[in-house]
């Protein structure tokens, strides 16, 4: 087996705020390997945004350990993509100033940048919008914009937040698929955050599924569909079978 892109192990996390006290995850341990698709779902406050801001380090655990490659590393800022759960796009940039963004922080030449985002944006969807500002973008427009943005950190490890949650569902099933291949054609490892179940299942290697606050892994489901992925498997009795094991874990009556 390979060295895991990440591995959290038995991390605790505790807030102090307001004089309370919240535990808000508890002995979270879990692998990911290279190229793996793992999504996480739970209910709200079961920390999965916490263990990204863990992972990207923008929090440290108060218990436990996280390893990127292989390697226990406090200094993690930097190691891997994070898109968050809203866009952030900067409303006086164009499309092409905006997804460069990262590049500028990282202290890449304009015109390298540049490029290489324009090879990139016909994949994306966005090589004719390459000068509209987000005002005149749609919503999932906006998300390929962000995540072409996240892309261009050109870190191995991607960690998406909900990136889907605030669209329609025809636009939804449309990104999903359109995800998938980038994913296919990049190589990336990606940890996503949902709060749809059947997006979970659907676009997974592995699925984690969290408790209620304080979060604790209550289910790791190793997704047994066939990939390429077509959105038709959502009417199979397979995937029935699997989203019936989700959902029970969750607490939902099926």
């Amino acid at each position: 087996m390979s060295t895991p892109k990440v591995e959290l192990r038995n991390v605790s996390k505790i807030f102090h705020t307001n004089g309370r006290t919240i535990q808000a995850l508890e002995d979270i341990s879990f692998r990911v390997h290279p190229g793996e698709f793992v999504t996480i779902i739970g209910p709200s406050g079961s920390g999965k945004s916490t263990i990204f801001n863990l992972i990207v380090g923008l929090l440290e655990p108060d218990k436990g350990s996280i390893c990127l490659d292989g390697d226990t590393c406090e200094q993690r800022t930097g190691r891997v993509g994070y898109m968050p759960q809203r866009d952030l796009l900067l409303p006086w940039r164009n499309v092409l100033d905006n997804v460069i963004l990262a590049q500028e922080l990282l202290g890449v030449p304009a015109e390298i940048s540049r490029s290489k985002a324009e090879e990139l944006l016909p994949l994306f969807g966005l090589e004719e919008f390459h000068s509209a500002y987000p005002s005149e973008l749609s919503g999932g427009m906006r998300q390929r914009a962000a995540l072409l943005r996240t892309m261009l950190t050109e870190r191995d490890v991607l960690l998406l937040d909900e990136p889907f949650g605030a669209l329609d569902a025809l636009t939804r099933r449309e990104l999903q698929d359109w995800l998938l291949d980038i994913w296919r054609r990049f190589k990336k490892t990606i940890i996503f955050i949902t709060h749809d179940v059947d997006e979970a299942l659907y676009l997974a290697d592995h699925v984690l599924v969290l408790s209620a606050r304080p979060g604790r892994v209550l289910r790791s489901l190793e997704v047994d569909l066939p990939r390429p992925r077509r959105q038709g498997m959502i009417a199979t009795t397979n995937f029935t079978n699997q989203l019936a094991e989700l959902l029970e874990a969750l607490g939902v009556n099926v």
